[in-house]
């Protein structure tokens, strides 16, 4: 009973949040409704096209939620309880706010991706950094996002192989990134969107009235991870989407440009992330009721199997360290039976795909700016996207484990250069900055002290002496922008 207390307080918690700390965001920053939307006075009928704001916001939450706030939340599940505390925090006060301060900024600036974001804010060179950065992050977002569902989808049809899987997976990124925005992406995410809803309703009532202890742990200050990794900095590492990720703020321009209003922008942004928190919440429970429970899995050689007569079936965690994909299978037939089951897992095929046709798009844009070419054109956004889909190729061969770890610590390295620059904008506006250098600070400390101590970087330093090293780094960066960067004046452009 307890477990399913904490489990509807952190909900709670979450929507509130929304409607409270969201509007006293939307305040600080001063947004005001009269802005003039760029899809108002550039409208191109590729990627400036005015959509409804419900339509928006669809596809502003599937663009968001890829893998993160499932395979993210399930592996951070394995800390504990603890994890829980991190998203509805991590959503609240860091992401939410981080996904909605860069879309404000970018509408005022007619758009502008991420980089030339940034770039406004913390100079020419650290544009040029993010527009390499955010190239690669969209890369990995590609191959991540290919590999991923392909796998889950060859779980379900077996006689279709992953590559064919990942060729027409491929196939549909491409025609998403280079047809105008409202023929593909604008019709067929409200149909998409129906089966994430399934998924996440589906999920989180089955733990309500299943036959299963919610929570059976409550200790948020213990850490429960069987191969014994540190809550600092790991865990906030592993669970990015469902609390903060910098791949976020390189989506929301896209849809900047389609919203027709100002005063849709908390609506769309701020609360979008907030829906993406409820996902991860969900799906990190359920790896927490589950985590002792025996799963339909054996461990044969090192590789997961389905139980067979004499074979010793292994616990769900088990399953979670060794394959996310399969235990998000296993969890959703153990949860909600056949074709529920099949609903949900579809439902979670759709998250990373809906990323990743966006993320193709977003990289030709960025390019574009990088280049200065017009994309009104058919032949010029092909000759953007052919060469990234050659890269996206290539990088497909590399080990899906590696692509992985580096595209965790990239986001949340993003993450750190899009509040760092929005605090900037903040305090030269005589703002309120502490809601957004707060969490830079906060990020800046967690990528650090990862870089430092994490086996998979190679330093490999002790974590006491990465804290304290991460910690300074992050004061000295915090003096030096209060020290720096002068209070202006209070106005805030049309």
């Amino acid at each position: 009973m307890l477990g399913l207390l904490i489990f509807l307080l952190c909900v709670v918690l979450l929507v509130a949040g929304y409607f409270v700390y969201g509007k006293i965001a939307e305040k600080i920053y001063g947004v005001q409704d009269s802005m003039r939307m760029p899809c108002t006075y550039r409208a191109d009928g590729v990627d400036y096209v005015a959509m409804p704001t419900w339509k928006i916001f669809m596809i502003q939450l599937l663009n968001i939620a890829g893998l993160g706030p499932v395979f993210g939340a399930l592996s951070g599940c394995l800390f504990g309880p603890v994890a829980l505390l991190w998203i509805v925090l991590g959503c609240l006060l860091a992401g939410a706010v981080h996904d909605f301060y860069a879309a404000v900024a970018s509408a005022e600036k007619e758009g502008c991706n991420l980089p030339e974001l940034i770039g406004r804010h913390l100079g020419k060179y650290a544009c040029y950094l993010m527009r390499g950065v955010c190239i690669l992050l969209m890369l990995l977002v590609g191959v991540v996002f290919t590999k991923g569902p392909a796998g889950m989808l060859h779980s379900m049809v077996e006689p279709v192989s992953v590559l064919w899987w990942c060729v027409i997976i491929m196939t549909y990124y491409f025609l998403a990134t280079v047809l105008p925005i409202n023929v593909i992406i604008g019709k067929i995410y409200p149909v998409f969107g129906l089966l994430f809803l399934v998924m996440a309703v589906g999920m989180a009532c089955a733990l309500v009235f299943g036959p299963y202890e919610i929570l059976p742990y409550h200790d948020v200050f213990a850490n429960m991870h069987p191969d014994g990794l540190s809550v600092w900095p790991m865990l906030f590492v592993t669970i990015a989407c469902g609390a903060i990720s910098g791949f976020h703020a390189t989506q929301s321009p896209m849809m900047v440009r389609c919203l027709p209003q100002a005063r849709h922008l908390r609506t769309v942004f701020y609360g979008a992330m907030v829906v993406e928190g409820i996902v991860a919440l969900v799906w990190a429970v359920v790896g927490i009721t589950l985590r002792d429970v025996l799963s339909s899995y054996a461990l044969v050689d090192g590789t997961l199997v389905r139980c067979s007569a004499g074979q010793e079936a292994v616990n769900f965690m088990t399953v979670i360290l060794k394959n996310p994909a399969i235990a998000v299978n296993d969890a959703s037939f153990r949860l909600m039976g056949g074709v529920g089951a099949i609903l949900a897992v579809l439902g979670v095929v759709v998250l990373p795909i809906t990323s990743g046709d966006t993320a193709m798009r977003c990289c030709r844009l960025m390019l574009a700016d990088a280049f200065g070419m017009s994309q009104h054109k058919v032949a010029s956004r092909l000759l953007l996207a052919l060469p990234i889909f050659a890269l996206v190729i290539v990088l497909a061969n590399v080990d899906f484990s590696v692509i992985w770890r580096f595209f965790g610590w990239s986001n949340q390295t993003l993450a750190c250069f899009t509040l760092w620059a929005v605090a900037v904008l903040l305090r030269k506006r005589g703002r309120l900055h502490w809601v957004v250098s707060i969490p830079a600070v906060f990020m800046t400390m967690v990528c650090v002290c990862f870089l430092l101590s994490s086996p998979d970087c190679m330093i490999e330093l002790d974590s006491t002496i990465s804290f304290w090293i991460a910690s300074a780094i992050s004061t000295l960066l915090f003096a030096g922008f209060l020290c720096l960067i002068p209070k202006k004046s209070d106005k805030v452009p049309s």
